[in-house]
Order: structure tokens, then C-alpha cells, then sequence
């Protein structure tokens, strides 16, 4: 992969991050009213302002000059991308699955198993590129990156899919706690709280595990 590659890849990811953003500020429409969701407007807001930092994110991060820097990064990015997959195919799966949702404990294992391991695998490669365990922790958390992004999409697009039920002119004053409101507007929340958790987690779990495995293979230049 040529040191060119990163920003090739960039673009997508920065493209992607704006159209969830776009996409998740429709569904929060009328936006004067976001205060009234859980945790005074914490679930409809952590995930714009997540989305908005990613696009900040990829912008600086991606910025690197250094070659070897450059092509680890790139690396992450295909390596966030077949973890993405995973994570799309588990929340795809779980929302077409009949209640009781038998199984879908052991395919989201699987999914996080299968793009934590990938995350690793970026921190791996990119501690060994430069010999600095700092570049292994990047490349986890950019892997992560890529693919709760994708993750985030997914879900936003099953949003879309359930938010074709009808609902009252004044949905949000419906909407007291989990357990009140119609079924639409619990949809909304439950698929807010999986955006975010997503956006806000999935990066920590993949600097983490870049770092760990960038620790367990001493790094070395290549």
C-alpha cells in the first residue's frame, strides 16, 4: 500500500461520518425538543457530537507525513473495514431475528471477538512499522473508528427501517422512560443508545487492544 493510500481511504470515512450525522440529525427532528430525551438530551446528543468528532478525528489523524505512519493507517482502515462487516452483519441479524431472539447473544460475541482481533491485528502492524507502541494504540483506535462508524450507519439505517410506524404529531412528550411511550419512540431511544455506544466505546475498546497487542510482539521496523 503507497504512502498515498491513507488519504484515498480518508475521504470515504469522513463522507460516511457526515451522512450519519445528517441522517441521525433527521431523526432527531424537531430538534427543539432533543432536550426532552433521556438523560436531558444526552441520548440524541452524545452521538451528533461523537459523529462530529470523528470527522475532526480522521482530519487530524490522518494528516500524518510519515510514510511508514501513513501505510500502518492505511492498513487499519482495510483491517476497520472487514471488523465493520462483522458488526453490520450481527446488528442486521439481530434485528430480523423473531422475539425470542435465540442466538443473538453468541453472534454479537462473535462480531466483537472478530473486530477486536482485527483492531489488534492494526496495533500489531503498526507498532511493528515505526518500532513505537504509540502507533500500535493509533491504529487500534482508527480500526475501531472505521468500523463503529459503519456500525453506527447500520443502526441508523434499521432507525429508518422502524420509523415508518406511525406516531403522534407531539412524539416526544409521549416518550417518559423506557418502559412509557409508544413503541416507535422506545425504537428511537434503544437505536440512540446503540449509536452511541458504539461511537463512544467501540474506539476505547480498540486503542486498548491495539495497545495490548502491540505490547505482546516486541515492534520492530520493517
Amino acid at each position: 500500500m503507497g504512502s498515498g493510500a491513507l488519504p484515498i481511504l480518508r475521504t470515504p470515512l469522513i463522507l460516511l461520518a457526515a451522512a450519519d450525522l445528517a441522517v441521525l440529525a433527521f431523526h432527531l427532528r424537531p430538534w427543539s425538543q432533543i432536550p426532552s430525551l433521556p438523560g436531558n438530551g444526552a441520548t440524541g446528543i452524545d452521538p451528533l457530537v461523537c459523529l462530529v468528532a470523528y470527522i475532526g478525528l480522521f482530519l487530524w489523524l490522518g494528516g500524518s507525513r510519515a510514510q511508514e505512519a501513513r501505510r500502518a493507517l492505511g492498513a487499519a482502515t482495510l483491517l476497520g473495514f472487514i471488523a465493520g462487516l462483522a458488526l453490520v452483519a450481527q446488528i442486521a441479524i439481530g434485528a430480523r431475528l423473531p422475539f425470542p431472539q435465540a442466538g443473538l447473544l453468541e453472534i454479537r460475541f462473535l462480531s466483537f471477538t472478530i473486530a477486536a482481533i482485527l483492531c489488534g491485528i492494526a496495533g500489531l502492524r503498526g507498532a511493528r512499522a515505526v518500532g513505537n507502541v504509540a502507533l500500535g494504540l493509533l491504529c487500534g483506535l482508527w480500526s475501531a473508528m472505521v468500523s463503529c462508524l459503519m456500525a453506527c450507519a447500520a443502526v441508523l439505517a434499521e432507525m429508518g427501517r422502524v420509523a415508518a410506524a406511525p406516531i403522534s404529531s407531539d412524539p416526544w412528550k409521549q416518550y417518559e422512560g423506557l418502559a412509557v411511550g409508544n413503541q416507535a419512540m422506545q425504537s428511537l431511544v434503544h437505536s440512540l443508545d446503540m449509536a452511541r455506544a458504539y461511537l463512544i466505546i467501540g474506539p476505547l475498546v480498540g486503542a486498548s487492544v491495539g495497545l495490548i497487542f502491540a505490547r505482546i510482539a516486541p515492534p520492530r521496523k520493517s
